[in-house]
């Protein structure tokens, strides 16, 4: 059983592609992560397929550091 728990908390490193890109993409906007990504999910259409994943991942984070 341990060895499970292992794999199942190695899902972050593989489910991050591009490490710092969704944060230098919120910088460039002038704004904090969890700012940015509210603001990519709240208007889907304007961005991309890939920087809405990672805003979706991004939400998904914070929720684990609570």
């Amino acid at each position: 059983m341990r060895k499970r728990n292992m794999a199942n908390r190695k899902w972050i490193q593989k489910a991050i592609k591009r490490p710092g890109a969704f944060t230098a993409k919120a910088k460039s906007a002038g704004m904090g992560v969890q700012d940015f990504a509210r603001h990519v999910l709240a208007k889907k259409m304007k961005f991309g397929t890939r920087t809405t994943k990672q805003a979706v991942l991004a939400k998904t984070l914070s929720k684990l550091k609570k």
